[in-house]
């Protein structure tokens, strides 16, 4: 077991898009901490504008989930989505909520 890295779970909020999807996250701890934050990094990536292509996210994962920051982007197609046409970024979110689901 290796206590500096975390396989971990975050469930859809109930209510939103995201609703019934579970999405993995890894969270890796660098020996400094709590001096520094880990580096999460969800598995699968996502299709969401604040998670970069590989997967790697900022911290404020709870409400990131469902209240994107989009003053700081990190995936173009999801931003340009997002702003653009809500509609079709919540559909694509609903299907990736539906894809990650645990039944």
């Amino acid at each position: 077991m290796n206590l500096m890295n975390w396989e971990c779970a975050i469930p859809g909020k109930k209510g939103t898009p995201w609703e019934g999807g579970l999405f993995k996250l890894r969270m890796l701890f660098k020996d400094d901490y709590p001096s520094s934050p880990p580096k999460c990094k969800f598995e699968p990536p996502l299709f969401h504008p604040n998670v970069y292509p590989s997967g790697t996210i900022l911290l404020g994962i709870q409400e990131l989930l469902n209240e994107p920051n989009i003053q700081d982007p990190a995936q173009a197609e999801a931003y340009t989505i997002y702003c653009q046409n809500r509609v079709e970024y919540e559909k694509r979110v609903r299907a990736q909520a539906k894809k990650f689901s645990p039944s």
